[in-house]
């Protein structure tokens, strides 16, 4: 940040360049799989990397993700196309289907994360991919969840660390160019 306490490049003044959010409730079953792996990245201690645990939906993401070139959302996912503890990986693009024009109350990630483009794209990460996890049960109250799930946790850990190694390396290539 200059020294007349303007923002560069629209960003904020994150330390980090990388949000890993964990979505999810801790005592819901497999809704917890996103806190999990925001939880396991976090304890590899990356240096460029801050990782969040919430429990927030809709318009409430936008202040978890202002300020990052990068923000990787993990979340549990139940379409019941794919068997528990598979895991997927969404760019924007994909939910470009799933925005819709619904009251602030009812806004879906997808659309929250378009009106934060639209009201404050110098604030929005450039880049913002999902992690989701096909679960089975989120509606038994346990801190438990289900035996696919959990042996999910570290192929999705991996998907994560593989998201960030590819944003490092074009942001690399972008730099040298």
């Amino acid at each position: 940040m200059p020294d007349d306490g303007t923002i560069e490049m629209g960003l904020t003044d994150r330390d980090s360049s990388i949000a890993v959010v964990g979505l999810g409730s801790p005592i819901m079953c497999d809704d917890a799989v996103g806190l999990r792996v925001s939880q396991a990245i976090e304890d590899m201690h990356l240096a460029d990397v801050d990782c969040h645990q919430e429990a927030v939906g809709g318009l409430d993401i936008l202040p978890v993700i202002h300020g990052y070139r990068m923000a990787i959302i993990v979340d549990a996912i139940m379409t019941g196309e794919y068997g528990p503890g598979t895991v997927l990986i969404f760019s924007e693009e994909d939910f470009d289907s799933k925005i819709n024009e619904a009251a602030s109350h009812d806004v879906n990630l997808p659309t929250a994360v378009r009106i934060g483009r639209q009201m404050d794209p110098g604030l929005m990460p450039q880049v913002i991919k999902y992690i989701a996890i096909e679960v089975q049960d989120i509606k038994t109250m346990t801190e438990t969840m289900t035996p696919e799930v959990e042996e999910a946790v570290p192929s999705a850990c991996r998907a994560v660390l593989h998201l960030m190694d590819e944003f490092r390396k074009q942001s690399s290539s972008d730099r040298s160019s």
